[in-house]
């Protein structure tokens, strides 16, 4: 899977997609460091402990680099950045369950926001896989040549 490019000054206007999730119940706030056994837990539980070490390092950051989806109390969703490297976006993932239109696009224009806020002009997104949905939210471009990218060598268990 190739790198993505995302030019962070050219991102859609957040707000409506944010409103239309809380209407629905559904806040996405920047985790918390008393929340991190939570998130990673469920993190690896739904999707991988790759990932989850991904939000421990997300947690590592000041201020922390993980938003949640919550629903009632309950992670429904994340997203990280500054996680794998400086200036990377991801991993990001929806509940199975919660996977409608709106809450994986809430995410990533909420992340994407505050890596702007944060001062970049651009964000990578790393090895991803539903290219598609990155090219239509949020008009990232795939990065050439960039197969494996910095995943090279990664250790598997």
């Amino acid at each position: 899977m190739a790198d993505l490019l995302v030019k962070l000054y050219e991102l859609p206007d957040p707000r409506e997609t944010l409103e239309l999730l809380q209407a629905e119940g559904i806040e996405i706030k920047r985790a918390i460091a008393p929340e991190k056994h939570f998130v990673t837990a469920w993190v690896s539980e739904k999707f991988s402990k790759g990932w989850a070490s991904e939000c421990e390092a997300a947690f590592a950051n000041a201020p922390c680099s993980c938003f949640v989806a919550v629903r009632d109390s309950r992670i429904i969703g994340f997203a990280c950045y500054d996680a794998t490297a400086r200036g990377f976006f991801g991993p990001i993932g929806v509940d199975g369950g919660e996977r409608k239109a709106g809450l994986g696009k809430g995410l990533l224009l909420r992340t994407l926001a505050a890596m702007r806020e944060a001062g970049y002009g651009y964000a990578i997104i790393g090895w991803a896989g539903a290219v598609e949905f990155f090219r239509k939210s949020v008009g990232a471009t795939v990065i050439e040549g960039s197969e494996p990218g910095i995943y090279r060598n990664m250790l598997k268990g």
